[in-house]
């Protein structure tokens, strides 16, 4: 992509958070590309869905896949704000294959949307972390997984 279109459709997706904070949202946008045209347009939901994964990447993701299937290569994210651990999980889940963003975490930090704190702690060994993460083994998982891979990957 040349820097003009990451210009135009980051400053679109801004322009969405803009949008957003009027109607008495937050302050984030997210323009899905794919192909050099706009797939989808979202914004951060979570004061109408009450569901806290409502963020607008997450949303675009979803709307996108309903289009294209669950697997995003070719596209490219615009997010007004630095993508969250959850929605840069979900991008490296679908294949996106580019984030651009405009507020960093250390931006958007002294406003209280700094996701800064959620990287921190993933980074840490689950057994550091303060979210008690525990691993219970199952030997039927063992079975379950091999029985996915024959009827997904038959060879």
């Amino acid at each position: 992509m040349s820097p003009q279109h990451d210009q135009a459709w980051l400053q679109r997706a801004v322009a969405l958070a803009q949008d957003n904070v009027a109607r008495g949202g937050r302050p984030f946008g997210a323009v899905l590309v794919k192909d050099g045209a706009v797939l989808v347009e979202a914004v951060n939901q979570i004061h109408l869905d009450q569901d806290p994964t409502a963020h607008a990447e997450m949303l675009a993701i979803r709307r996108a896949s309903q289009q294209l299937g669950p697997r995003l290569e070719g596209c490219v994210i615009y997010a007004s704000g630095q993508p969250c651990p959850m929605c840069l999980g979900a991008m490296y889940l679908c294949g996106v294959a580019r984030v651009v963003f405009a507020a960093s975490n250390e931006m958007a930090a002294p406003f209280g949307l700094s996701t800064a704190a959620v990287y921190q702690q993933m980074s840490l060994p689950l057994t550091a972390q303060q979210l008690p993460v525990e691993h219970l083994p199952m030997p039927a998982m063992q079975a379950l997984y091999r029985q996915w891979k024959t009827l997904h990957d038959p060879e």
